[in-house]
């Protein structure tokens, strides 16, 4: 099966970001090994448990290698020069939203996780990166990142492997979804959004969505 170096771990606490508002977006490298429990990583926090975190949302891996592109659009910013810039618990590099697919079950050091959806970009990693525009560009280019739903809980470090164990939809890529979903690109094809209302591995409120839509 194929596997990936887990090149950087990240939790974080809720912290102010704009005025009164409270995020845990600014995530620290964990050099520790870290207990991975049903709603997500120890010691990690979402200050807006509406919109983050639960079952379905409860790691956020994003790719490293994507950040070379956004590098190149933000020459100056200090926060691209390590993982974590834009929220997430795990980094890797390989493995990308045109790979990675929608019910993939993956092997996080001794924990098993299952892509439940892309991450739809709010205003919280524009503002921190000081880029108004990121939130347009990342549901333009399908750079979004994924969340995994906990499957067997257990326990993570660098260095550890994230490894493939199961691919159920392997026609159903992250990018492609969220291009549907989110992208718009489901306006000229309501029968994959028809499809998508019907699978099971993506997330409730996703599934919802592309009912919705369709």
């Amino acid at each position: 099966m194929t596997g990936f170096a887990i090149e950087a771990v990240l939790t974080g606490t809720a912290q102010p970001l704009r005025g009164e508002e409270l995020s845990a977006i600014a995530k620290a490298p964990r050099l520790d090994t870290v207990i991975v429990k049903p709603l997500g990583l120890e010691g990690d926090e979402q200050a807006d448990t509406v919109h983050h975190g639960g079952v379905d949302m409860a790691i956020h891996h994003y790719p490293r290698d994507h950040y070379a592109w956004w590098a190149d659009k933000m020459p100056d910013q200090p926060l691209l020069g390590a993982a974590g810039a834009f929220g997430e618990n795990i980094s890797t590099t390989g493995l990308d939203e045109h790979t990675a697919c929608i019910g993939d079950r993956y092997r996080l050091g001794t924990a098993l996780v299952e892509i439940s959806q892309g991450r739809k970009p709010c205003w919280k990693p524009a503002h921190r990166l000081g880029r108004p525009a990121l939130v347009a560009e990342i549901v333009k280019s399908c750079r979004s990142g994924w969340y995994y739903r906990v499957i067997e809980p257990g326990a993570v470090a660098v260095g550890d492997a994230l490894t493939l164990e199961h691919r159920p939809h392997p026609e159903w890529t992250v990018a492609r979804v969220f291009g549907l979903i989110v992208g718009g690109a489901g306006k000229a094809d309501p029968g994959a959004l028809k499809a998508l209302g019907r699978l099971e591995l993506l997330s409730a409120e996703w599934r919802e969505r592309a009912r919705m839509m369709s």
